[in-house]
Formats: structure tokens, sequence, C-alpha cells
């Protein structure tokens, strides 16, 4: 009777991932979390080279330095942006090459419907987002764009948490929590940036592997 119930669980537990693999992404990487928030913390600190400050220790907000400096031949808004691409563009690298990597070890699609759902669902928020930034950095309103960009990233996330691991979840709650606090305080948006893109990816990444991929 014993080994019996012994099958019917296990029977049971190949169902329920069978049906996981099937509705959820799962081949997110814990790594591409942390190696998201070393490089995020990574063009943080470029970032207060240019404006030379250093974090929480500044006389004047970090968004009144950056509309005075123009260092390295660019002016703030240049220097912002390209700093910016360059972390997203290696956050992304780093994030295919590891997703992929795990995708290949489970014997996971990596591109299917389901993928598409997701992204289509991160995407939406995230575009939004970025529109409104450029639309306030456009406008000079410079202090707001911290803010705005950790609200809407974790709004893209909890809007594509139903197609993959539920600890995506409460990174995209973290992250609007720390958005919203940092609206009240927009001296310090540049540190609630680090955090919520440095600090928290590589918690919630390493999180994630020690949980799901670490034998």
């Amino acid at each position: 009777m014993e080994s019996s119930n012994q099958k019917h669980l296990e029977t049971l537990g190949e169902i329920r991932s069978m049906m996981e693999r099937s509705s959820r992404f799962i081949s997110l990487s814990g790594l591409s979390g942390v190696m998201a928030g070393i490089f995020a913390l990574a063009g943080a600190g470029m970032v207060y080279w240019y404006l030379d400050m250093v974090p929480f220790e500044h006389k004047r907000p970090y968004y009144v330095a950056a509309t005075q400096s123009s260092k390295w031949g660019m002016d703030y808004a240049t220097f912002f942006l390209l700093i910016g691409g360059l972390v997203l563009l290696l956050a992304i690298t780093f994030g295919i090459f590891f997703t992929v990597r795990k995708a290949r070890k489970k014997e996971l699609p990596v591109w299917d419907s389901l993928t598409r759902r997701l992204l289509l669902n991160l995407a939406i928020p995230l575009f939004a987002g970025g529109v409104f930034c450029f639309g306030m950095m456009f406008h000079g309103i410079v202090g707001f764009i911290a803010p705005a960009t950790l609200i809407f990233y974790g709004l893209a996330l909890v809007n594509a948490s139903k197609y993959t691991l539920n600890d995506i979840r409460f990174l995209g709650y973290s992250e609007i929590l720390l958005g919203l606090i940092a609206l009240f305080l927009l001296g310090f948006g540049l540190e609630f940036w680090a955090i919520g893109f440095g600090v928290l990816h590589i918690v919630y990444g390493m999180a994630m592997y020690l949980k799901y991929e670490r034998v």
C-alpha cells in the first residue's frame, strides 16, 4: 500500500511539473538578475563619477547637478542615455545567455508562444514608461525620471509574472514600492535607482538561483 501511494505521489508530481512547463516560462535564470544588478551598480557608479558626487552625501540633488554638468564633452542627457543604453544592452545580452543555457540544460524550449506572451506583457509597460521618461527629459523634469523607471519596471514585472516564476511578482512589488518612496525623496532618486535595479536584482537573482538552479 505504501509503495502504491508513493507511485501516485510521483505521478502527481510529474503531472504538475508538465502543467507548469506548459503554462509558465521557467527557464529564467537567477544569474541573469545577478548580472543585471552588477551592471546597474556599475552604471550608477559612472553617473556619480560624472556628477562628482558621493551616494547619500551630496549637498544638492543629483538632478540639479546633472543639469549643470558637461563632462567629457557630453551633456547630462547624452551621458545618461549612453550609460542607460549600455547597462540595458549588457543586461539583455547576459540574460539571454544564462536563460538559453538553463533551457538547454533542462531540455526546455526557449522561443515559443509562451515566451512571446511573456515578452509582450513585459514590453508594454516598459515601452510606455520609456516614452514617459523621454517626455520628462524633453521637458527638463529630470528629478522624476528615476522614480518613474522603478515604478514602470515594477509594473512590467508584475504584468509578466503570470507567465513565469512567481518570485518575479514580488520583485515587481518591491520595485514599485521603492519608486513610490523615491517620489517623495527626489534628491535621493539615484540612490533608490541603484538599490532597485542593482541591489534588489542581485538579492532576488541569488535567491532564485539557490531555490531553482543549485544542484
